[in-house]
């Protein structure tokens, strides 16, 4: 008999054995969610999870280590994920990368993640890739100091991220100095594409809505330089140039230049995915960013008249036209480029 009980009590600690989990526990809340779904994705895999009315989620993945995308219907952002881990997360999409945190096993590691995308968002330059090649290797050595540097300081993550991590940092500079020489190839290639429409009468847009009432066209702006920013509030590389934009027009303020910011808003990154949602965005964000300017809304977005006779395919966009109307640049450097203010200047605006 006190065999018989021994051995049930073997069985009963070997049962109970607490052996690792072969797969993620992954659950958190979404305050203000953007969708119904969260959608876990890298190139070989993809999983749907279901977010509930008051923004709360939980499910179980079975993964190999490593990054993948989290995509809540409008915005993204990177996890780093390993069978075993029990991670939960919290987010206000509001301030969407301001406000990812995560608790739970693997927590430390993601948290890493989320702090180093924030970091990024301030440490790179808009115009990084209008630097001068000397000056464009001493930033990028900056920026690669101050990566490695956070990386050192969060040694206790992942060792296999922390070791993708420090491979990327190792080679940073000689991939960083590639991009600036297919860069500028690309600035070759769009000088040529663009070349036909300079020096002619500009694209015109009519009517558009002015967000501070009536509608303002192309023609009211006659016997000014109008320098034209195509954007909209969905796009970070817009967003990014709006405190540059400021600054350059309270520089050139009582000057002969307009500026002037076309939304092409159609509802992308907003739930309701409707131009009237983007309509209501675009209001808001001029109201909370203090956008000066002429700010106007174009009447049918990426397929206006204006957008499609400037070849507009990817935004931002920068555009300078004369007094008389003519083009004088259909692709102008960003309000951050050093460049945009000796233009202005060649042009004694």
């Amino acid at each position: 008999m006190k065999k018989t009980i021994l051995l049930l009590s073997a069985l009963g600690i070997l049962a109970c054995k607490n052996e690792p989990k072969d797969y993620v526990t992954f659950s958190g809340k979404i305050i203000d969610k953007n969708s119904d779904s969260l959608i876990i994705r890298s190139r070989t895999y993809s999983k749907t999870i279901k977010v509930n009315e008051d923004g709360t989620f939980k499910d179980t993945l079975n993964v190999e280590a490593g990054k993948y995308n989290i995509f809540d219907g409008a915005e993204s952002t990177t996890i780093f994920l390993r069978n075993g881990f029990d991670i939960t997360m919290s987010l206000d999409t509001k301030m969407f990368d301001e406000t990812i945190a995560y608790s739970g096993n693997g927590a430390e590691t993601n948290n890493y993640l989320a702090k180093r995308a924030l970091k990024e968002e301030t440490i790179y330059p808009p115009s990084l890739f209008d630097f001068e090649e000397e000056d464009f290797k001493v930033k990028i050595s900056e920026i690669n100091s101050e990566l490695s540097s956070f990386l050192e300081a969060n040694k206790a993550i992942d060792t296999a991220l922390y070791a993708t991590e420090k491979a990327e940092f190792d080679g940073f500079k000689e991939v960083m100095l590639g991009y600036y020489a297919k860069q500028k190839e690309s600035q070759d290639a769009r000088a040529a594409e663009f070349a036909d429409l300079i020096g002619v009468p500009s694209p015109a847009f009519v009517d558009y809505e002015n967000y501070k009432g009536g509608t303002t066209s192309l023609k009211d702006l006659a016997g000014k330089y109008v320098y034209i920013d195509i954007w909209a509030t969905w796009c970070g590389p817009c967003k990014a140039e709006i405190p540059s934009l400021k600054e350059v027009e309270k520089a050139y303020h009582g000057k002969n230049i307009e500026f002037v910011s076309i939304s092409v808003d159609n509802g992308r990154g907003y739930k309701e995915k409707t131009v009237e949602a983007s309509k209501e965005g675009w209001k808001k964000m001029i109201a909370e960013e203090d956008m000066g300017g002429i700010q106007l809304f174009a009447d049918k977005a990426w397929e206006s008249d204006f957008t499609r006779g400037f070849k507009v395919n990817s935004i931002p966009r920068f555009i300078l036209i004369d007094p008389k109307g003519n083009v004088v640049n259909p692709d102008a450097p960003r309000p951050s480029s050093p460049k945009l203010k000796a233009l202005f200047d060649s042009l004694n605006i």
